[in-house]
């Protein structure tokens, strides 16, 4: 599903409000997220799942089209992790 999609399946719920409305409360819930996770703060929505950012450590790559080593250094990532809920949903067990 894109962002787009998202929107959109919103507005169908909640008729009341625009499509620029809901945009904009789309944005906000993505940029706060962005925010919280530079300042490594997780984010935890419940039935869902938990968004954190875990440091990689520095490392020995290869470059998998020239099979050059490639010295890559210290770097964070986000990491996802989904709830119980979810997983059953998707499983098909619930």
């Amino acid at each position: 599903m894109t962002k787009n999609e998202l929107i959109g399946k919103t507005h169908e719920k909640f008729k009341a409000y625009s499509q620029k409305d809901i945009a904009l409360a789309v944005e906000t819930i993505f940029d706060s997220m962005i925010t919280a996770m530079e300042k490594d703060q997780k984010i935890e929505i419940r039935g869902f799942g938990t968004f954190s950012v875990r440091s990689r450590k520095p490392r020995i790559g290869r470059n998998p089209k020239s099979g050059a080593l490639v010295e890559l250094g210290d770097r964070k990532v986000p990491f996802f992790k989904t709830g119980k809920d979810l997983r059953l949903k998707v499983d098909g067990k619930r």
